[in-house]
């Protein structure tokens, strides 16, 4: 059996700095009265945060004034949807827990979108945000808004401070909530009187919230009923998600690979925790995925789902998906086992604590004959792309930029065509390097989140895929770019369209345009991101011929610093396979 690649990326941890410590005969100093904002920061660098990304307004200043007393690096994005996306790619491309910051009102509210994002992909995220002073809340100060009950919904937790003696307290829990159990965002809301109140701090050195209990193991049973499960079956496959990025668990699923020899299927989400170049993986899985991962799916007797919540856009039409098959479920969180999928041995469990006790127990199978099936149908539907003239197929590109790059980049999307292209044609040999709006399916998250992912891991390539609609929504972050000197890569996939509509309304509304074409209705390339790049300091080109497109990337690659290069393709193109919403397997298109 092929050997998986064992190699994973050590992700960094949020701890608690040493203690510089005085010579032992010096007790260390006392603790002196301080204002909550330098409380705030304080806390915010025990926590280990070197970078935070903030936008000041009226409720924050003092918070703001606060970091430029300290060691963090504060990042100005030119908008708060910019600033909390790039505190999600920091946090995906590391595993470490974004921080953001934004003013009350319409800077709080802009934060919205980044929260329910965070909340659908599970990314740890911590949210500060200003608010008017405690004794006019309620009372439609200037720029007061509601965030906690605007967020309640769509944050893992919130925190509304009103007393200055619980800064420290709360920051602390919030960060141990967002990195813990089933990671997700956290926003901590602090009145501006309580910014400017003074005090002296006291410190906690422990979190003990009596109510939550993050660390959960499956006991021993649950895990046999599972070596059982996987001893009985003759078609198994794993279906991964982001649970095991989440969970550090890479290197825990690649040992059960090759311990058992069972095939793997991916999620969005889930990209990279498996080689996608190894024999036994499938790729992705669901509307967009192999033909021969779903395929797996539909003829499996047994699915080991790791670290997955059955999303619809995996699933189609529930009641058949993986009709033929006993369903093992392992989640750390309890609300998604039989939430959309009956499990017919759930476990609820951190996926990396089950992951290694089944590879205790677990043994060789004799999956050939499945094996065989598999590669038929992988050599009989591979993904393919047909060459038209001269035009430059978004495939192509996608596939040519994923053999310069040897498959080693830091690759960002927005939401789109050129987001499932990518899936499909870069491929990920290791976690952390996928970096997309999945559950949410958030335009505009590309730009930002490769330049928090830049910041993260400064000695790696970023490389921004885009699509011209998706890139339009943060353009103002080249300017981010620019000041910042981050060195990322933006491709823009350049269609004239909002590619992914315009697919849905060939398919099922006859072709009829609603609204989706987002050129120049004059003719030309409109609007020219060439000069909008130069407008804001970025050195850019164009280009619209598959002969030019290599030395096009190659001149991307080489140029030292920031780099946008706006690849013009055809809008006829579609994402294929694609299996419609709410159908089967059986209704899969692949022409």
């Amino acid at each position: 059996m092929e050997k998986g690649a064992e190699q994973l990326r050590a992700s960094e941890t949020n701890g608690r700095p040493d203690q510089q410590v005085g010579p032992p005969d010096v007790s260390p100093p006392s603790p002196s009265p301080m204002k909550g904002a330098d409380i705030l920061v304080e806390a915010l660098v025990r926590e280990g945060v070197d970078v935070i990304f903030g936008y000041p307004g009226g409720a924050s200043m003092e918070i703001h004034q606060a970091l430029t007393r300290s060691r963090i690096r504060n990042v100005l994005c030119r908008h708060e949807q910019g600033e909390i996306f790039a505190a999600e790619g920091f946090a995906k491309a590391s595993g470490r827990v974004g921080v953001c910051l934004a003013t009350s009102g319409p800077g709080a509210t802009n934060l919205v979108t980044g929260l329910a994002d965070a909340k659908m992909d599970s990314v740890p995220l911590v949210a500060i945000t200003g608010q008017v002073a405690t004794h006019v809340m309620g009372g439609d100060a200037f720029q007061e808004t509601p965030i906690v009950e605007v967020t309640r919904q769509i944050t893992k937790h919130n925190f509304l401070i009103d007393r200055i003696e619980d800064i420290p307290r709360i920051v602390k829990e919030s960060f141990y909530i967002a990195n813990t159990g089933r990671p997700g965002p956290v926003l901590i809301d602090v009145p501006k009187d309580v910014q400017q109140a003074v005090h002296t701090p006291v410190w906690p050195d422990d979190v003990a919230i009596r109510s939550y209990n993050p660390h959960i193991r499956a006991d021993s049973k649950a895990i046999e009923n599972v070596v059982r499960a996987i001893r009985q079956a003759k078609r198994p496959v794993l279906y991964v998600g982001g649970g095991i990025v989440a969970a550090g668990a890479a290197r825990q699923l690649r040992e059960l690979v090759r311990k058992t020899g069972i095939p793997v299927v991916q999620t969005l989400m889930g990209l990279g925790v498996f080689p996608e170049t190894h024999p036994l993986s499938l790729r992705m899985v669901g509307m967009h995925g192999t033909v021969y991962a779903n395929y797996a799916i539909n003829h499996a007797d047994l699915l080991l789902a790791l670290g997955v919540r059955f999303d619809d856009r995996v699933t189609g039409k529930l009641e058949a998906f993986c009709k033929r098959g006993k369903i093992v479920h392992v989640d750390i969180d309890p609300s998604e086992i039989n939430k959309n999928k009956t499990a017919h041995v759930p476990v609820v469990s951190d996926v990396r604590y089950a992951l290694e006790d089944l590879n205790k127990q677990v043994v060789p199978g004799n999956y050939d004959a499945w094996h065989a099936d598999l590669e038929t149908w992988r050599q009989k539907h591979p993904l393919a792309y047909q060459e038209v003239d001269d035009a430059i197929l978004p495939q192509h590109a996608i596939d040519l930029l994923y053999r310069m790059t040897g498959g080693k980049a830091v690759v960002s999307t927005g939401v789109g065509q050129h987001q499932m292209w990518a899936a499909q044609y870069y491929l990920f040999d290791e976690p952390r390097n996928w970096l997309t709006s999945g559950g949410l399916g958030a335009m505009g998250f590309g730009l930002p989140a490769a330049l928090g992912a830049q910041l993260a891991r400064p000695d790696d390539l970023v490389v921004n895929i885009d699509g011209d609609g998706s890139f339009v929504m943060n353009v103002q972050e080249l300017a981010t770019l620019y000041v910042e000197k981050l060195p990322v890569k933006t491709i823009i996939i350049n269609n004239q369209h909002l590619g992914m509509v315009v697919q849905w309304e060939d398919r099922f509304y006859e072709s009829n345009r609603g609204h989706t074409f987002i050129g120049d209705p004059d003719g030309g390339i409109h609007p020219d991101f060439v000069k909008i790049a130069e407008g804001f300091g970025i050195p850019s080109a164009r280009v619209e011929h598959r002969k030019d497109l290599e030395g096009a990337l190659e001149h991307l690659l080489e140029t030292p610093g920031p780099y946008l290069l706006d690849v013009i393709v055809p809008y006829q193109e579609h994402v294929l396979p694609m299996i419609p919403a709410g159908h089967t397997f059986a209704d899969i298109i692949t022409e």
